[in-house]
């Protein structure tokens, strides 16, 4: 436990440095996806590298993220926060500088490999440093201003797509991670966690396994070009790799992810409907913002700001929604949640050519809007209380890592629906089908949550702890 209060010279350090580390990766997520058709575009590149641009950074994010947050336990997380902030900035460097779109995909795995490494170290560093009468008000700073940053990003990434070039979504990062260094350096704290085993304690094999069997997963759902051999080759590689994985994590002391959680029925409720929800989210807004660039001719900064109510309902109400869950219950709201969200991407599918922001945009985003504040905090809060509070780092973290890889697969499958070609174009009625095929994706997530929760769940402590 820190001994840091929040208005120290050490406090105000550690805050700056975690909100500019762990905000250029949230920044990404929103940043380059306005700016994917340029990168085609620029790159002469296809469809299936706007996928793998998006899928590789989330691939190494998914598979690391458990693992970035104990490396920190065990080497120091001030060290390795520095380690993630250095190897962020190279890869947006490389990045903005890539001739080609192979190199481009490549520096962006990096990134995701750095992103594991900062967004479990901003909030470890975060819990390890101040008092327990501060760390709330520090995470809720955080979580704010982390926030804010995700809100900028359509905007931002828009403009500096639209006036200089889709190179600066990457440049951006470099003097924000320049202050965090320097800031890091000269004013926070080195802690590690003096009970670990040292790097026997790291699951470093289940995270490979977990890489690699997502990996080859993703390959032949995104080159679809591949022959058959090749493909099925691939699904059978993956197949064994996540056989291997189960193994691994049965027979490690110190597993990344331990399977006796699936013992515990509201802990997989709430990733199940966390799977369901964030791939439709993922892959839906994938798919909306090339649409809105390649089928309505939007510029990249009026499809950054059509996402815009998105995310500020998400920064005004998901607090407000997640004060009801003591009086309400989780399940009622992650029963409507979901199925309004999804009701909101079926909506979506009357963005096409032609078609008016108010009339044909507007209204599938604020009924999508709705369905996600409902669902964000009571998730997160459902799924840190299904297990006991000694395990809400463990909690949150497979939470988050069963986002991104729900992103990473929807992302890989939903443009294969839409019958996307080998150029940057989406069939019209591909995309309508794929955005109705999201909704009822989405809508599935209540349906699970309904079947599946205990009523009370959220209200009373005895129903949030697994068995």
């Amino acid at each position: 436990m820190g001994d840091v209060t929040y208005r120290s010279r050490t406090g105000r350090a550690v805050i700056v440095a975690t909100v500019l580390g762990s905000g250029v990766a949230f920044l990404d997520g929103t940043v380059v996806n306005v700016a994917l058709p340029h990168m085609a575009r620029s790159l002469d590149a296809g469809f299936s590298t706007m996928q793998w641009v998006l899928d590789s950074y989330l691939l190494m994010l998914g598979a690391f993220v458990l693992v970035g947050g104990a490396v920190g336990d065990v080497l120091g997380r001030r060290r390795v926060f520095l380690v993630g902030l250095i190897g962020f900035g190279l890869a947006s460097a490389v990045c903005g500088a890539a001739p080609t779109g192979a190199l481009l995909v490549a520096a962006r795995a990096v990134q995701g490999l750095a992103g594991a490494m900062l967004v479990p170290g901003s909030l470890a560093l975060i819990a390890a440093t101040f008092t327990a009468s501060d760390r709330d008000r520090a995470i809720g700073t955080w979580s704010g201003l982390a926030g804010l940053a995700s809100a900028l990003g359509p905007f931002l990434g828009g403009w500096l797509v639209d006036s200089v070039s889709w190179r600066w979504v990457f440049y951006l990062n470099l003097p924000l991670i320049a202050i965090a260094v320097a800031v890091t350096v000269a004013g926070v704290p080195e802690s590690r966690d003096a009970g670990t085993r040292g790097w026997r304690s790291l699951d470093l094999p289940g995270a490979l396994l977990a890489a690699l069997s997502l990996g080859l997963l993703v390959v032949p759902l995104i080159e679809r070009q591949l022959a058959p051999g090749l493909r099925i080759a691939a699904f059978v590689a993956s197949a064994l790799a996540a056989i291997a994985f189960v193994r691994v994590e049965l027979t490690r002391r110190n597993p990344m992810v331990p399977l006796s959680l699936v013992r515990g029925r509201v802990f997989v409720i709430a990733n199940a409907v966390t799977f369901v929800v964030y791939g439709a989210l993922g892959g839906a807004l994938f798919l909306v913002t090339v649409q809105l660039q390649t089928g309505l001719g939007y510029s990249a900064l009026e499809a950054g700001a059509a996402m815009v109510p998105l995310t500020v309902a998400l920064l005004l109400f998901s607090s407000r929604v997640g004060a009801l869950v003591p009086r309400l219950g989780a399940r009622p709201l992650l029963t409507a949640g979901p199925v309004i969200a999804g009701a909101g991407l079926v909506l979506l599918a009357l963005a096409t050519p032609g078609a008016s922001y108010l009339s044909g945009v507007l209204p599938g985003i604020l009924v999508f809007s709705a369905g996600m504040c409902l669902v964000v905090a009571p998730i997160t809060s459902t799924a840190l209380g299904a297990l006991d509070p000694i395990h809400a780092g463990l909690a949150s973290g497979v939470n988050n890592a069963v986002a991104r890889v729900a992103s990473l697969l929807a992302v890989a499958v939903l443009p294969a629906i839409a019958g996307a070609d080998a150029g940057a174009r989406l069939p019209q009625h591909g995309y309508e089908v794929t955005m109705v095929v999201a909704g009822a994706l989405a809508a599935v997530g209540g349906v699970v949550a309904f079947g599946g929760l205990p009523r009370t769940v959220g209200r009373h402590a005895p129903d949030n702890v697994a068995a």
